[in-house]
This record gives structure tokens, sequence and C-alpha cells, in this order.
């Protein structure tokens, strides 16, 4: 409220809004005070010039000129809001086309929009006003066409950067249906760039509606607008200029007055630009150039057989990309399986793999890329079948999907206690009332204090920690078998990652809950998992138990990254461990050992054969060729030496 009452007291935003609402106050009651005196005959004052009795001067019958421009400010704004909603309307049905109907089915509408904003919106306009017929309800039609392209494009991109956004994939998790996404959570989070252009489309139609009119395609008479007027006035433009001017000045004010009214309104909801687009979150991993290396299919050990404890089951999953040089393969024969109560940690450098891993178990993995595997199961469930309600019933209240960044988890638009009703009305058919109450009890068993107060606020108003809590709460909306926590302590400080990890462990130990953790911090995998996976370009190199982890490790990456992370027994006077190099590029990976260029057991063997995942008789998986061989874990300024390099070009690994 503070914002609007600022911008009122502007200049700007003053001399709009009065102009707007004399305006519309025109359009309104113009024809009940003039109407009578604007339709009647003064045959002594044929095409009379301006006077005190006729400002404007009269036309050929001898009527008032400036009266009729008064009168016709109703047919003229009305047809013109009428054009502008036809444009909205149209735009938000092509705009969101492709995403209720998917990238292949709304392709068509996409190439159909760009094709259609190429062409001048005056041009269209003409177009559409020879097929849809001459007079007015033809030039609305013409004027709505018309603008609906430009209106669809920008509905496009904002719906394109909604759609990335990790609550609106939390309602996909959730098995919540497009529609009913778009509704809740994409559109009233672009509302306001679409309410300012429309506001100003507004004035682009009333000129385009004044333009048709005066061509003799718009109002035809006896009706008439301030496009016809102004056809009329120009005939007498060398006899009496006021005939010409007045309805064109009423159509320039009234086109000012829609314009800055849209700006005002702009300043108001707080949109620097009318067009602004919001940035789009990237999906997975960007397909950049090359073809990935050849894919090793991982042998699964005994204990990954499907039983009827194994909640999910992953086998041979591969996660591809179109690149320009060919397909791209980020994740590459992962194979793995989570018990009932059990806790797996998934480690690894940025760009390895493990989230996008998770997004395929969660289908969240959208087009161009494409998800396969042998065997990819959820509670025995096949997640490679058609999209039906069964399957997203079973992903909204079976899996349980915490985020890395839990201020961008929840929809900013709407209050805490809706958002995670919507799991409960949606799946449970709950009403509102009990759906909500639901809520408050999630609230509450995720440790918030005050449930009921903290339902009705809006996320901004919750701290980071209470913020990935209540994302957790979500989750438990339903009855979730797995909890899939993608870096759920980022961004947190020490004491509230605590919380939240204590958090998981007591859901896990309460529900028999399994859970994913996927993480950086080798530590915190440690001491909450039982089992720990090591990826590293898009492969599990390692899996082994958590509590072997800092001893008992064998490949040299997983050694090299518990090394990398400093305890308390860290030698201070020592440079931190470190990983030479860099981490494979997806779309260039080399043949043989993805990890031989930086690791100091390679040989010739690793550079050109790519190690299987071997099973040993523990039951722990291992792809090397020289898995548990001693290694000198190196710093980084014996190989910035080593290399010649500058000692600031070498990189920590990120499990820091």
């Amino acid at each position: 409220m503070r914002r609007w009452t600022a911008v009122l007291r502007t200049p700007l935003g003053l001399a709009a809004t009065v102009l707007t609402v004399v305006v519309l106050l025109l359009a309104l009651l113009g024809p009940l005070l003039f109407g009578d005196a604007a339709s009647a005959d003064d045959t002594d004052n044929l095409l009379a010039g301006p006077s005190g009795d006729h400002w404007a001067g009269t036309d050929n019958l001898g009527r008032d000129i400036f009266l009729r421009t008064l009168v016709a400010a109703r047919l003229s704004i009305g047809l013109a809001l009428a054009a502008t909603a036809i444009a909205v309307v149209a735009g938000l049905v092509l705009g969101t086309a492709s995403f209720l109907l998917g990238r292949r089915a709304g392709r068509v509408v996409v190439a159909a929009v760009n094709i259609a904003v190429a062409f001048p919106g005056l041009l269209l306009a003409l177009f559409f006003a020879v097929i849809f017929g001459v007079g007015a309800l033809g030039a609305v039609l013409a004027i709505g066409a018309a603008g609906a392209p430009a209106f669809a494009r920008l509905v496009q991109t904002l719906v394109a950067g909604v759609a990335g956004r990790e609550y609106v994939d939390a309602a996909r998790v959730s098995g919540v249906g497009r529609l009913r996404i778009l509704v809740r959570h994409v559109l009233p989070n672009i509302a306001e760039p679409l309410v300012v252009n429309a506001t100003i489309g507004a004035g682009g139609a009333l000129l385009s509606f004044a333009g048709l009119s005066f061509l003799g395609l718009g109002v035809q008479q006896p009706a008439y607008d301030w496009g016809r007027l102004l056809f009329d006035g120009v005939s007498l433009l060398y006899v009496n200029p006021a005939a010409a001017l007045a309805p064109g000045a009423a159509v320039l004010l009234a086109g000012l007055a829609f314009n800055l009214f849209g700006e005002c309104v702009a300043k108001g909801l707080g949109v620097t630009t009318p067009a602004s687009v919001l940035a789009p979150r990237p999906r997975g991993l960007s397909a950049t150039a090359g073809t990935a290396g050849p894919s090793v299919p991982e042998a699964p050990t005994d204990d990954e057989h499907v039983g009827d404890d194994v909640v999910l089951d992953v086998r041979d999953l591969e996660v591809s990309f179109p690149g320009p040089r060919g397909v791209v393969r980020p994740v590459r024969g992962v194979s793995f399986s989570v018990r009932r109560g059990e806790a797996v940690g998934v480690v690894g450098e940025s760009g390895s793999g493990k989230s996008l891993t998770a997004l395929a178990v969660a289908r969240l993995v959208g087009e161009p890329g494409r998800v396969d595997a042998e065997r990819l199961e959820l509670l025995g469930t096949d997640l490679q079948g058609a999209d039906t309600r069964a399957q997203r019933r079973l992903l909204g209240t079976g899996l349980s999907l915490v985020f890395q960044d839990p201020a961008t988890s929840f929809n900013p638009t709407q209050r805490m206690g809706p958002q995670l009703a919507e799991v409960s009305r949606h799946h449970h058919d709950l009403d509102r009332r009990a759906a909500l109450a639901r809520a408050v009890d999630r609230l509450r068993s995720v440790r918030i204090t005050d449930p009921e107060r903290r339902a009705r606020q809006y996320p901004h108003e919750f701290s980071g920690g209470m913020r990935q809590r209540a994302m957790i709460g979500m989750g438990l909306m339903g009855s979730p078998s797995l909890i899939v926590a993608d870096e759920p302590t980022t961004a947190l400080d020490v004491t509230v990652q605590q919380q939240v990890l204590d958090l998981l462990a007591a859901i896990r130990e309460a529900d028999d809950v399994a859970l994913v953790l996927i993480s950086h911090d080798v530590a915190v995998v440690r001491e909450v998992c039982d089992r720990v996976l090591v990826m590293y370009a898009g492969r599990v190199v390692e899996d082994l138990p958590a509590a072997d982890l800092a001893s008992a490790a064998r490949h040299p990456y997983t050694r090299a990254l518990v090394a990398a992370v400093p305890d308390m027994t860290t030698d201070l006077e020592q440079p931190l461990a470190t990983i030479p190099g860099r981490p494979v590029d997806p779309a260039d990976v080399p043949a043989g050992c993805a990890y031989a260029d930086r690791c100091p057991l390679a040989s010739a063997r690793c550079r050109t054969e790519d190690p299987p995942l071997e099973t040993d008789a523990a039951g722990r998986r291992v792809a090397c060729w020289h898995a548990g061989e001693p290694i000198e874990l190196s710093t980084g300024l014996e190989d910035a030496e080593d290399a010649g390099d500058d000692v600031h070009e070498r990189e920590t690994v990120e499990a820091l």
C-alpha cells in the first residue's frame, strides 16, 4: 500500500491517475449527459466554425462536433478494451500451450506465434479485418487477433522462466496436474508483468481501432467513434481544422492516459520493465559440445535384486541430452537400490550427475532430456511408464523431494498452509479445512513453533532453516516411503544444518522411511548415512558402507574426497590435500577411466579401458583397475609446482 501511495504522490502518478479517471468517467457518463445534444440537428449552423456555442464547430447536419467527441468516448474505449481482452485471453491460451501440451505438441503453437510476431501489428489488424468483415465487431476481433501473438510471446517467456522453479518441481513431484500447476503456481507469479502489458496494450488497441475506423473498416454510420469522427473531420480540414483536431486530441489523450497508467502500475507492482523476463533456472545439465564416452553397465550386487523391502530400484540409469556434436550423457549406467529405513548418501563434485540422478527418479528431467533405464521402480511400480494419475499419486504420496535452495522451493505468492495442503486436497480428497489442519500438524511435526500462525504466513516470513523444515513437512503430507534430499543443508549455518539432519534422522527412525542424501559434504554423509555412493563423470565409481569411508575406501577419487575435508587432527602448518586438474566435461568424456588424468595411480590401461563396477566378497563395489593400492595424496602447492602453473590456478575439491 505504501508503494502505491508513493507512486500517486509523484507528478507522473498523479497526472496518469487523474487523466485515466477522467477518461473512464467520460466513457461512462458522456452519452448520458451529452447524448441528446450531440444528436440534435441545427440547420441554421451547417458546417459552422468554432464558436461559443459550438467549441469545435458543427458537421454537415449542424451537430456539435465537440459534444459528439465526448459521446464517442464510450464506444471508442469500450471497443478498445474488448479488443484488449481478446488479445489477452488468446495470448494466454497460446502462450501456455507449450506448458500444458508438452514440448512436442506445443512446438507447433510456438512456431505459429513466432511467425505472427514477425509481422507488424497494424498489418495483421488489416489482414484480420478483411477476414472478419467490415464493422465494429469485425474490427474488435481483428485488433484482438493482431495483438494476441505479441502477448503470447511474452507469456511463453515468462512461463518458461517460472516452470523451472523448484516450487513447480515440488508440485510435479506431488503429482499435481499441469493445468492446476499453471493456475496455482505459474500464473500468479507472472501476473504483474502481464497486467502491466495489458494496461499499456489497451492504449495501443485504442489507436489501432481509431485507425481502422478512419479507414472505413471499423464503426459504420449511424454509429460513430473517434476514428469515424476523425475521418469526417479530415474532409473539413481546410474549412474547419477543429473538426479533425477534437477527435484526434481525444485519441491522443486517452492513449496517453492508458500508457502512463501502465507505467504507474509497473511501479506500483514493483515491475521495472513491463516486458521483464524471469531468468529460467537450468534444468539438469547444459549440453555444450561433443559426445560422452562409452557407458559401462554396472553389475548389480546380490542384495540389489528386488525384494519386498526395496523402496527404490535403479538399474543402468542413463540421462542424455542432444548436443551440437552428438548426444551428451551426464548420467551413465547408474545402478543402486535403497531399502526401507536405509540411508544412502551420494557424494561427488559438481557435474558428477548426483542431482540429475535424483531428478530422473522423480521424473523431473524435462525435454529435450531423455531418461532410459533397464529398471526404474519405486515401491515396485515402473516409473518409465505413461504419466498416469496413478503414477502421479504414487510420486505425490510415496516420494518426498527436498530441494537444495529452500528460498525457491515455495511459491512466493501463496501462504505456507495452502501450499502444504495442496497434496492432501489433490491426493487424499480432503476438503479445504481438513487439508489445512493436516498442514498445520505437519508443520508441528517438523518442529516449527506456533504452526497455526506460521501456516498463515508467506515464505519470505520464514527463516532459511524454517523453510527447509517446512519443505520436509510438505513431503510428509503424504506417507512417503522415500525422501530424496538434494543438498538440504546448503546455505544454512552449522546449528540449523544439524537441526535439519536430526529431523531427517528422526523421521527415518520413526516411520522406517528410506533416505537418499545428496551432498558435497563427505563428513555429513559419513555421519548420517548407512551406505555411500561416490559418483564421478556420471558414474558410480564406488559403493561402500559409510563407516568405511574414512578408513577403507578403495577408489583414489573417494580417498581424495575424504582427505580434502579437514578435521580436528589436520596439520594447520601443511596445505590442504587437493585433487589436481578439473572435473570431466560430460560433453567430452575421454576414453578409458574418466578419472585417469587426475589420478596418481593411472596407467596406460586406465587411459584405454573403462573399469567396470565390480563387487567384492563383502558386497562393496568399486570401478578401478588399481583399487586399494597405496597412494600419496598431493597438496595444491605441490601440484602447482609440478605443473609449472600459477598457484592461484589450483583447485580444491568441492567437498569442502
